[in-house]
């Protein structure tokens, strides 16, 4: 039997709820599979410990995570902590020690949710968007001086290295050539990030030729946009930067129905550290507590989570338990236009591993 650490962090607001459901979902998959346990560590990681001890973790948080073989991530963020620290404190301060690169949020309109997109069905938007999730906008490089005064300067400066940019061109490109269309869509800005963005539209055009098979077109980011809303069966995998494809990623989750259902992996494809694997909704600190949370996004990591650490039969099986909650529109919670609350929904989907043939 395969046993893997799992290193639990639920973070703040809903993030407590979705993932204490999702270790429920795990626990009966596993059980129904019998071939693979987890042995788990719960960390009280998050805005709590930061306003008792004035730190998100520990000083040797990233060396407890090391020894995990996965990191299940729930949300970080609350009102009395500045947005900056909570990211800065914690996802980041995990995911770029950890050399999570990849970040890899898959987008598929589901059985029994509409997308707001007129005349749009599950065969016209099933994407994949990488993630550039190491440097970028998002390196950490800039400050901040002469405080206060008329002439303050604050710097956020890009940072774009070769090595950066051909890692993940390759792991989109593999992405891409893995999938029946075999199609990648590079997004871009060089037209007016004329050094940064003019390596990565380079880099993009020399990784293709180490990928024959699979066919490939560039975009501006704001052109993307358009693209994903009036022409969405034109993409398949799309990669982007650090911050272009944060903002086109939620665009993504709307398109398909609500951010409640989308799910993120952030990969360290070698192997090398532990993979981390989060809803993207954050903490919704407007309806936590509540009950009424969407858990499908949970759940779905979990799923990526399972195809990661090798169970793919367990993988496919929670992916077909999901498709079956959510055919039902009565498993539909409120940002699905539905009345479900997080613990229905959960039981629905444990009848569901439990007691059908998925």
């Amino acid at each position: 039997m395969n046993r893997y650490k799992l290193a639990v962090i639920p973070g703040d607001g809903i993030g407590k709820e979705v993932i204490s459901a999702g270790l429920e979902i795990l626990e009966a998959i596993s059980s129904r599979d019998g071939g693979f346990e987890f042995d788990i560590t719960h960390m009280d990681w998050g805005s709590e410990r930061y306003l008792s001890t004035g730190k998100f973790m520990p000083e040797d948080g990233i060396e407890q995570l090391k020894s995990h073989d996965s990191i299940f991530f729930g949300a970080v963020g609350a009102p009395q902590v500045a947005d900056h620290l909570t990211l800065w404190g914690l996802r980041l301060a995990i995911c770029q020690p950890l050399d999570q690169y990849a970040n890899v949020r898959p987008t598929r309109i589901l059985p029994g949710i509409t997308s707001p997109l007129a005349g749009i069905g599950s065969n016209d938007l099933d994407w994949v968007i990488v993630r550039e999730n190491s440097e970028g906008e998002y390196a950490g490089q800039g400050g901040r001086s002469h405080k206060g005064l008329p002439q303050e300067v604050a710097t956020e400066t890009s940072i774009f290295t070769r090595v950066g940019i051909t890692r993940i061109m390759r792991f989109a490109f593999d992405i891409a050539q893995s999938r029946p269309s075999k199609h990648l869509s590079v997004v871009t800005k060089s037209n007016a990030q004329r050094y940064g963005m003019v390596l990565w539209d380079e880099i993009a055009a020399e990784v293709s030729t180490e990928f024959a098979d699979v066919s490939w077109d560039k975009m501006l980011v704001d052109a993307m946009t358009v693209r994903m809303t009036l022409d969405p069966a034109s993409l398949d995998t799309i990669v982007a930067t650090n911050l272009h494809a944060d903002i086109l990623s939620d665009l993504a989750a709307a398109l398909a129905g609500s951010i409640g259902i989308a799910p993120t992996a952030n990969l360290n494809p070698e192997g090398d550290f532990p993979s981390m694997f989060e809803p993207i909704h954050g903490s919704a600190l407007d309806i936590a507590g509540k009950g009424i949370a969407n858990p499908i996004a949970t759940f779905w990591s979990a799923s990526m989570m399972l195809d990661h650490l090798g169970e793919l039969d367990a993988a496919g099986r929670l992916m077909d338990a999901i498709e079956q909650i959510t055919s039902d529109t009565n498993n539909h919670t409120p940002d699905l236009g539905g009345a479900a609350t997080t613990r229905m929904v959960s039981d629905a989907m444990l009848e569901e591993i439990r007691g059908r043939n998925v």
